[in-house]
């Protein structure tokens, strides 16, 4: 337990909560660069949509003896990239911001990229690849917030935690496709 007291002006908090009552949930208090926090998360919202895009397609496109698994996986990922835009683009309005959803520009803003791949193990390395990508890049955008936005520092270490699942799925199944999509460990011969 700390020793130091908790001890605020009560009445200079009350005024200031009425002064600037337009800016919602930006109160004097917030401590970061609400325009920078913004842009940064336009590119994350970017790189959610980029994200949700490129699962849809592989999902729809996953062809072979394992596709129905794997592109069940797929569709389970797009929804949660989806759930991410979602939360993101919520907390950009909090912020007085606008969520920028113009199609134009969008791989441009996204820290991914949109990479179709030309079979089943393609397709699951360039998601691992995407995750791993949104996974440095949030972490940075993590520490850049530190204390100055503890809201979104939260919103974004919960994200982070998601997309790091994400690449052990991938990761996973990678691992028990190998290389040409067939199981890594040969079957055993009967004899």
């Amino acid at each position: 337990m700390s020793s130091k007291p908790f001890v605020s002006d009560i009445e200079t908090i009350r005024r200031r909560a009425r002064e600037h009552i337009e800016h919602g949930a930006v109160t004097a208090g917030y401590g970061a660069d609400r325009e920078t926090v913004v842009k940064l998360l336009n590119e994350a919202l970017a790189t959610e949509i980029v994200c949700v895009l490129r699962y849809k397609r592989h999902h729809y496109m996953a062809a072979g003896i394992h596709a129905r698994s794997v592109a069940a996986e797929f569709l389970e990922h797009a929804s949660e990239e989806q759930s991410h835009a979602d939360r993101i683009a919520e907390r950009i309005t909090q912020l007085d911001g606008a969520p920028n959803f113009h199609p134009e520009g969008l791989l441009a803003r996204s820290h991914a990229d949109y990479v179709e791949g030309d079979d089943l193990v393609d397709m699951i390395k360039e998601d691992l690849v995407a995750e791993r990508i949104a996974i440095d890049s949030y972490r940075e955008i993590i520490r850049f917030l530190g204390n100055d936005d503890p809201t979104t520092r939260r919103m974004m270490e919960e994200i982070l935690a998601m997309e790091e699942e994400h690449a052990e799925d991938m990761a996973t199944l990678l691992e028990e496709l190998g290389e040409k999509g067939e199981p890594a460990k040969p079957a055993r011969k009967m004899h």
